[in-house]
């Protein structure tokens, strides 16, 4: 399983968990953090950076 696959797994745990037992509109604030906290991130890269990580995914990490 590739870690992304992990991550969005986790991802979905987490906002089924909160949205059981958490109010509507914080389920949703939930769900835009953990969709949007990886997305800052990448914007934040430098394009050498964008590339250099471009480059260690195709390859893939600890290969």
């Amino acid at each position: 399983m590739s870690p992304i696959q992990k991550y969005a797994i986790g991802a979905g745990a987490v906002v089924f968990l909160s949205w059981l037992f958490l109010p509507g509109f914080l389920t949703l604030l939930i769900l835009l953090g953990v969709v949007a906290a990886p997305v800052v991130g990448y914007l934040m890269l430098d394009p050498s950076q964008r590339e250099r990580l471009k480059r260690a995914r195709r390859r893939g990490l600890g290969r």
